[in-house]
């Protein structure tokens, strides 16, 4: 833990989208401008509406180059080289950078920039790290050499590591990437309870949603895979699918979407401002991923507001998911095990009541942002007062 610090500080919060600082990261950045201190919240992709929100927090919005998925190294240091820049200028006294990129460049420009103070949170291990099936491409192998490589220079250079989930703690240490006594383990970002609040039980129809970017490691094939096997034999229960489409290598095409929403498999909507609307007309929400996740925000929403949860029995979901109490876990790339759980809530509509009860007392005990947020702050050194 870092030594006593002065009454007002400066923080710096790196992300890399704007939208996260505000929907992620806005109790943490309300919170700590509310006790007098300096937030500079930097992202590289501000808007009119994104600025105004982080405004609202109380932070300053800054804006910052960053390619979010490109691999273009010589574009990556020289905009590592700039943030040293902005950081000198800024002088914060702690920064805190969060997803791969920012925790990387952001972590080793606030080094060079000699910020006092540096944390950084690993929300999931991501594309490079998620399993495949086969051979492995050549160059997802070089990839993740780069990435463990970086990863390993920035995060000497960190004071503390956060993590969302305890296989990414192990696998971090397994690759030597960290020391063990430089890892928090947070077990989820959190949501705000009283933003997040419950919603009666649907039964009627039967409504299963998933919400995620469309990547095929989310598992949103099987997802329509499993709702065509449930359609065969219980044709008005509904599937709801929530998400744009996505630049990442993993990212399932539009053709593929269409042709299930042209097949009344699934209801796709694209991307919504506000899940919460959908998530009142669920009976039961759905993330089938295999992607390395952390502790996915979408379903902790999904719980707090007494949902239960099918997921896989895979890193960060298994997280969410007491099997058998507050839903059911299911094996990673299995559609027919997927439409097996799916099919348990439509033969016994009491189980929705039951387990949705279950996953608000859950995210009670684990998922409440500012329990989570207290665990950053006494890390920080930053009293809570």
């Amino acid at each position: 833990m870092a030594k006593k610090l002065e009454s007002r500080l400066c923080i710096s919060i790196i992300g890399n989208q704007a939208f996260s600082l505000q929907n992620f990261r806005g109790p943490l950045i309300a919170y700590l401008v509310a006790r007098g201190h300096e937030v500079t919240a930097l992202a590289p992709d501000y808007d009119e509406t994104t600025r105004a929100e982080v405004r609202a927090l109380g932070a300053i919005p800054v804006d910052y180059s960053l390619s979010r998925t490109g691999m273009n190294p010589f574009r990556d240091v020289a905009d590592m080289l700039r943030m040293v820049m902005l950081l000198r200028q800024l002088k914060p006294d702690i920064t805190l950078a969060y997803a791969f990129k920012p925790v990387i460049y952001g972590t080793l420009a606030a080094w060079l920039a000699k910020v006092p103070l540096r944390f950084a949170t690993i929300e999931g291990l991501g594309y490079v790290f998620t399993p495949t099936l086969g051979a492995e491409p050549l160059r997802r192998k070089i990839l993740r050499a780069v990435v463990v490589l970086l990863s390993t220079l920035a995060l000497s250079r960190a004071d503390s590591v956060f993590f969302l989930n305890k296989d990414d703690i192990a696998e971090f240490s397994d690759r030597h990437i960290i020391s063990t006594n430089k890892a928090i383990l947070l077990g989820g970002i959190g949501v705000d309870l009283d933003e997040w609040t419950t919603a009666p039980s649907v039964t009627n129809p039967v409504t299963f949603l998933l919400s995620a970017r469309l990547l095929r490691e989310k598992g949103i094939a099987e997802y329509a895979k499993a709702a065509k096997l449930i359609k065969q034999k219980h044709p008005d229960t509904r599937f709801i699918l929530l998400g744009s489409l996505d630049t990442n290598p993993g990212a399932l095409s539009l053709r593929e979407i269409e042709q299930w929403t042209a097949e009344k498999i699934i209801e796709w909507q694209g991307h919504v401002p506000d899940v919460r609307p959908w998530l009142a007309q669920t009976s039961v929400f759905v993330f089938p991923s295999y992607y390395r996740e952390g502790v996915p925000r979408i379903t902790q929403e999904a719980m707090a507001m007494a949902r239960p949860v099918i997921t896989t029995d895979a890193p960060g979901c298994r997280d969410t998911v007491i099997d058998g109490k507050n839903g059911f876990l299911v094996p990673v790339r299995n559609a027919d095990a997927l439409a097996d759980a799916m099919e348990r809530f439509i033969l016994q509509p009491e189980l929705i009541e039951r387990m949705g009860q279950a996953s608000r007392s859950i995210a009670e005990e684990r998922f409440d942002v500012h329990k989570v947020n207290q665990v950053i702050l006494q890390e920080m050194s930053i009293s809570k007062r």
